[in-house]
């Protein structure tokens, strides 16, 4: 019963639903760890997080996959915590937890009960300070990482589908691989080189410890210098971001999956990373296009014309770049081409008439219920805090995002169309099925 007490209050909303202030108290230890503490005792819940920032951009290129292999590696045990004892313990003390990675970071979080921050606070230190890597881990995290990529993307219908995209948009720059990363890079490392992965980026100059919930400021404080002061710092990270040469002309190129019966279209263009204002301005651009029933190619193409299954677009934004997709699947034999055209027909509006005041509105009003959903939870409102802080170097972008996006204007959303979406700046992909 206790725990089903706990679940509800998991989903409860923990801030109010308008676009409120997130309080917060951030600071540095001794070690270079930056901890950011909000205090929210609306919900008797804690939510304790450790944002990394490194990805699967971080990797060399004969070891990809690191990254997310180590989402999985850091959950083995500590020298404290038995090998296969770290998610028992959580859930025995009425939580929760995961890790999620991406090209840019890894964020690891635990959801407990308030009562058990303590517990919260010493796992993630236990996975900083001491983790076991050894070979009896490595090898069973390899055959889990590879049992997810069988699931996720090589048996699953349209799981390479932005692999093929990012490998073709970018050639120099290490988004050009999957997060999952290559197995054969994975057999062939070794134990040394894991290690070495592990000391140069799971250290405290290159986190940031979040907590949010009811706490006690103070108390946590104390809690946090008692089990992360120790913590070596770990010597600061020297990123080499790899320049891409603008797209000038047209790529048109074709992939194949033995997953599927329905082809697709794609077009990609390379566009700003996620911390450029433009980026945001792109997202409501896609938004117009095909973000409901109601938006403009879902209406033409699979209400009206009947010539689509399924269509959409979005911004795949990340730190260093973005990319901007459209896509379509047919419905029943209309050619790949006929649905190029329509959308392509959907951006050429939008680069040459601003969209209806009624659209903005509309707009608008679904970034903003977005912006506060986000922060509905205290796990939101941790990653939410970590990622202005790993990203923006400004963690109080919780507290002025809504601002920046109701600075967008139709001329802005025109603008960004213009400028990223012409056709001498992109790829367009055929997605066929291939025969097994």
């Amino acid at each position: 019963m206790k725990r089903r007490i706990f679940y509800f209050f998991l989903m409860v909303t923990t801030i109010s639903a308008t676009a409120q202030k997130v309080a917060y108290t951030e600071y540095n230890l001794k070690n270079g760890l930056h901890v950011i503490l909000h205090q929210d005792k609306t919900a008797p819940v804690v939510a304790v997080s450790v944002m990394y920032h490194v990805g699967s951009k971080d990797e060399q290129t004969n070891r990809t996959g690191f990254a997310h292999f180590f989402e999985h590696l850091l959950f083995e045990g500590s020298e404290n915590i038995k090998r296969g004892e770290f998610m028992k313990i959580v859930s025995s003390n009425g939580g929760q937890n995961n890790a999620n990675t991406t090209q840019d970071r890894t964020f690891y979080y635990e959801v407990f009960p308030s009562n058990q921050l303590a517990t919260g606070i010493w796992l993630e230190s236990e996975r900083m300070l001491h983790p076991v890597i050894n070979e009896i881990g490595v090898k069973t995290q390899n055959e889990v990482v590879k049992e997810e990529k069988r699931m996720r993307i090589d048996n699953r219908p349209y799981g390479n589908l932005v692999s093929e995209v990012m490998r073709r948009l970018f050639t120099r720059h290490p988004y050009t691989w999957a997060t999952i990363g290559s197995m054969a890079d994975l057999d062939a490392a070794t134990l040394d080189e894991f290690k070495a992965f592990n000391k140069k980026y799971y250290t405290p100059k290159n986190a940031v410890l979040v907590i949010a919930g009811d706490i006690d400021i103070i108390k946590t404080k104390n809690l946090v210098e008692n089990y992360f002061a120790d913590v070596p710092s770990g010597e600061p990270v020297q990123r080499t971001t790899a320049k891409e040469d603008p797209i000038t002309k047209e790529i048109i190129d074709t992939a194949y999956d033995t997953n599927i019966q329905i082809p697709a279209v794609l077009a990609a263009y390379r566009v700003p990373g996620e911390t450029s204002k433009e980026s945001k301005a792109l997202e409501m651009a896609s938004a117009v296009l095909s973000q409901g029933n109601s938006s403009r190619m879902f209406k033409k193409m699979v209400d009206d014309k009947k010539n689509s299954v399924q269509v959409g677009s979005f911004n795949y934004s990340l730190e260093d770049y973005g990319a901007y997709i459209t896509y379509a699947l047919p419905n029943n034999d209309t050619p790949l081409d006929t649905l190029l055209k329509d959308m392509d027909d959907e951006v050429v509006k939008l680069q040459t008439t601003l969209i209806s005041e009624l659209e903005f509105t509309k707009l608008q009003n679904q970034f903003e219920n977005e912006f506060i959903g986000k922060n509905s939870k205290m796990l939101g409102v941790a990653e939410n805090l970590a990622d202005g802080y790993t990203f923006y170097k400004n963690t109080n972008n919780i507290n002025t995002e809504l601002d920046e996006i109701r600075k967008i204007t139709r001329q802005d959303i025109q603008d960004v169309a213009k400028k990223y979406l012409n056709r001498n700046q992109r790829l367009v992909l055929y997605y066929l099925p291939k025969n097994k």
